[in-house]
């Protein structure tokens, strides 16, 4: 459908409704509102859904309670930390999801579901990084290629790279009201950074699965530590899925004839679906049933060189 459209001087698009008022529909100085201006004006050209931000705000919610109570209960606070962290940013990103299903135009509610949803998979990736470190310490370190402490001095840093060019690209996408290039490059470096380092880590995983096939068959045969792998895996490439998504999402900016943009199915599917099943995948493999014992305690303290002790 064909709208009555202009141009502020800095290139906004301008609304001329059929009342005869005008209504900028993007930038900073945006005024449109519902039912005023159609959607398809605003960035996304769609409301986002409320049942589907809603439910999600919900699982989230879950997912933290049982990551608390999993974590106080195993002390497994560096694990408990991320997952929260993770959490609470994906609820607050889709609380701003809400916002602009009441107005798709609401530059807090933007700017809250851009920078947030885009960084919240970041802290189930650091969650998942320090497992590798402590799986070698619970099967084997002597069979690990690398002393397992490298594990966390090579994929932490670069996840916190990660976190830090798609947090500043975020920020300059939402201030900009998705104007700005630069920060949607930024963004998309971040997310490339994450991308290589997931699958960096997918490849020492099956490294050091192999090198280790042999050692301690007993610990990997059971069911518990079967469930505790698969769904390691499965929340490591489901997060995959999602930052390949985002790659290409972005690689179209934030205009308003980038088709991956405005696909609301498609952000439901593989960014809202892939990572609330990560999260989930990620209570069944918490690090305490597996490692530590009921009480909390080390299930048991393996010597190696350097004497590096288990510690999620």
């Amino acid at each position: 459908m064909a709208y009555n459209l202009s141009e502020t001087a800095a290139g906004d698009p301008v609304y001329h409704a059929p009342n005869g008022l005008n209504y900028i529909a993007g930038g900073n100085l945006a005024n449109c509102t519902l039912p005023a201006c159609p959607v398809q004006l605003s960035v996304y050209g769609y409301r986002a859904s409320l049942p589907f931000s809603a439910t999600l705000i919900a699982l989230y919610a879950l997912c933290a309670v049982a990551q608390t109570y999993l974590g106080v209960r195993y002390k497994t606070w560096s694990f408990m930390a991320a997952m929260l962290l993770g959490c609470l940013t994906e609820i607050l990103g889709y609380v701003g999801r809400i916002i602009m299903w009441n107005n798709p135009w609401d530059s807090n509610g933007f700017i809250m579901q851009i920078v947030l949803i885009t960084i919240g998979p970041v802290f189930f990736s650091a969650a998942i990084y320090v497992q590798l470190y402590q799986l070698a310490i619970y099967i084997s370190a002597s069979a690990s290629r690398f002393a397992p402490k490298l594990f966390w001095w090579v994929f932490i840093p670069c996840d916190i790279v990660s976190l830090i060019l798609q947090a500043v690209g975020g920020a300059m996408s939402s201030s900009s009201n998705g104007n700005s290039s630069v920060g949607v490059n930024i963004a998309l470096a971040g997310l490339a950074i994450q991308v290589a380092t997931l699958v960096m880590f997918i490849v020492a995983t099956l490294d050091y699965a192999w090198l280790s096939r042999g050692v301690a068959s007993e610990k990997k045969s059971t069911l518990q530590f079967k469930l505790f792998a698969g769904s390691l895996g499965a929340a490591t490439i489901l997060i995959l899925i999602r930052c390949t998504y985002r790659v290409y999402e972005l690689s179209q900016g934030y205009s308003r004839d980038s088709k991956a943009l405005r696909d609301q199915p498609l952000f439901i599917g593989l960014e809202g679906v892939m990572v609330i099943l990560a999260a989930w995948c990620l209570v069944v493999a918490h690090p305490g049933p597996v490692f530590k014992s009921r009480k909390g305690g080390l299930v048991e303290k393996q010597k190696m060189a350097g004497s590096e002790e288990a510690v999620v």
